[in-house]
């Protein structure tokens, strides 16, 4: 019991961390000061919003961390990473040192390499701890990252309502102090006895407990995470919020009331194991074999050949032959029939599911987030300044939902099942629509509106990208090829942030009087309009190529399903 309890401590902790560590996403609330102070164009400071996405780049490094130093120490070395990167921003701000552009840069990929660092940890952590639920436990830590915007934005209104630079300041302290706080239930780690079933059922409902618990979190932040610019009032909300990230504490009562929860609540629920379970190991490779059998006996059926290729991945290479060649090119050739196949990454790169995958992403979840580092100067440019930290909140808090949504398709495949893919596909589906509405007005409940549905909708594509990887190429594998598909985000971040600052630069002059009269400015519809109307139609790209994966990879999803029903009484 007390193993099972600090089990419990270690996911607490994970959630904290995730919860002060998406520090990235309040660059919007300081980027307009970082400009005025370091005399830039708003193509230079697209460059400083990129520079923190280009740490992903460098997540590698910490994998490499943990094969020589002791986890606890990999995160105070990410810590500290931070510390010196936003911190010095800081004192920048503050007029206490004067530091070039270039070393600017620097440090901003210094603070986005910390949040790879922590994301690490973490993932180290959930899998280390929830062997069987780890996908639950990765999908509910990975969901508070995206409420750090609105963490900070009440405790920054708590100190100093004024001030700009302070969210540097908190970016650079506070993820020190919550690593101390974590340290405990670290170096307490439990030994990971494997789980009876009966077990298996009481973790799956302390998480659909937890998760419940993430959602009141979640519309709390978005109801009082930027209502008030009193530094009173802001204090009592921060504290209300961190009695709710302090809550889940209670797990240790739960495990000791499980007895009572299993008679009322859980036979009610009927949760008989998590989703998430999809693409665990042992069923992968039962599935495998079964299919193997079948496929050594197969006369009658789907109609399907299986076999084995030159690099060992099993395949779809037999198609209807009414299907014309395009269509063939495009869903018989290459394609997957087996969920959970090993992918090395030289295989990875030369499949083309891999590279609609790619795109999807490119396309979807990247697009919101390089459109949250433009919140800043997109409120700025139509007169919606004071507005600003409402709108970060906003996006904050309905990324945090998409996540947290992205695990609702799993809690109901019993009722209704479809591949993971094609809810990738209807996660994308808002995000066009949300830049048709920016486009189309500047008035601020379009501004609003549009923020909360690309928020939504970015958030569910980050939460389920982990899982869909590892289905799709391997969960032994997706550690590397997971590093591989998010190599689009400093990529997008480059490319759709440029985009964005050419226009808003074209548009831009000088304004007058201004003490800072060499720094451009744009303002009114004109500053954004092309920018909206560009990522609305890649937007659509992203849409149609997640479309054509869900299409590709339909027949494997629902192949495994049915096994997975047809062999549950042996699984469990």
């Amino acid at each position: 019991m007390a193993g099972q309890s600090r089990k419990w401590m270690i996911l607490v902790a994970t959630i904290w961390i995730q919860a002060f560590t998406g520090t990235n996403f309040d660059f919007s609330e300081y980027s307009s000061a970082m400009k005025s102070a370091l005399n830039i164009s708003q193509v230079q400071l697209n460059y400083l919003a990129t520079a923190n996405d280009i740490g992903k780049l460098f997540g590698w490094s910490s994998g490499l961390a943990l094969m020589y130093l002791p986890l606890s120490l990999v995160m105070f070395i990410a810590a500290f990473i931070g510390f010196v990167g936003y911190g010095l921003q800081w004192l920048l701000l503050n007029n206490l040192i004067t530091l070039p552009y270039f070393l600017v840069f620097l440090l901003s990929l210094l603070g986005g390499c910390s949040i790879c660092w922590f994301n690490t940890v973490c993932f180290v952590l959930c899998i280390r701890n929830f062997q069987i639920n780890r996908p639950l436990a990765l999908s509910l830590t990975v969901s508070y990252n995206g409420v750090s915007a609105a963490l900070y934005t009440l405790a920054a209104t708590s100190i100093n309502p004024s001030s700009d630079s302070i969210y540097l300041l908190l970016n650079a302290i506070v993820p020190l102090l919550v690593s101390f706080a974590a340290l405990v239930p670290i170096l307490r780690q439990p030994n990971v006895d494997p789980l009876p079933p009966d077990g298996v059922r009481r973790n799956s409902l302390i998480f659909f407990i937890l998760n419940i618990l993430a959602i009141f979190t979640g519309i709390y932040l978005l109801l009082f995470g930027s209502s008030t610019s009193d530094a009173s009032t802001a204090r009592f909300y921060l504290a209300g919020a961190l009695v709710l990230l302090v809550s889940p504490l209670c797990i240790p009562g739960i495990i000791y009331a499980r007895d009572w929860f299993h008679r009322t609540v859980h036979s009610t629920i009927r949760i008989d194991g998590s989703g998430f379970i999809l693409v665990h190991v042992n069923d992968l490779e039962l599935h495998k074999e079964l299919l193997a059998r079948q496929n050594s006996n197969l006369s009658n059926g789907d109609g399907y050949t299986l076999m084995n290729n030159e690099n060992g991945s099993m395949y779809r290479t037999q198609s209807a032959k009414s299907s014309d060649v395009c269509c063939e090119r495009m869903f018989g050739q290459d394609q997957l029939t087996m969920l959970g196949e090993e992918h090395p990454a030289g295989v990875l790169v030369r499949r083309l599911d891999f590279w609609l995958y790619y795109f999807a992403y490119f396309c979807g979840g990247t697009i919101g987030l390089v459109y949250s580092n433009n919140l800043g100067q997109i409120a700025q440019s139509l007169g919606m300044s004071s507005s600003t930290s409402t709108l970060v909140t906003l996006y904050s808090s309905f990324s945090f939902f998409g996540r947290l949504l992205s695990a609702a398709p799993d809690y109901i495949r019993n009722k209704f099942y479809f591949a993971r893919t094609g809810w990738l596909t209807v996660a994308l589906m808002p995000t066009p629509i949300a830049f048709i509405l920016l486009a189309s007005s500047d008035s601020a409940a379009a501004l609003h509106a549009g923020t909360a549905i690309i928020g939504l909708s970015s958030g569910f594509i980050f939460a389920a990208a982990v899982s869909v990887t590892s289905e799709l190429f391997g969960p032994n594998s997706v550690s590397v090829n997971h590093n591989i598909l998010i190599t689009n985000i400093p990529i997008g971040s480059l490319l759709y942030g440029f985009l964005a600052a050419l226009v808003y630069d074209s548009n831009a002059y000088s304004v007058p009087g201004n003490s800072l009269s060499e720094t451009l400015v744009c303002m009114g519809r004109k500053c954004y309009f092309w920018t909206f109307v560009w990522w609305g139609c890649l937007s659509v790209v992203g849409l149609v190529s997640s479309l054509l994966l869900f299409l590709r990879t339909k027949h494997a999803y629902d192949h495994f399903e049915r096994h997975r029903i047809s062999t549950q009484p042996i699984v469990s």
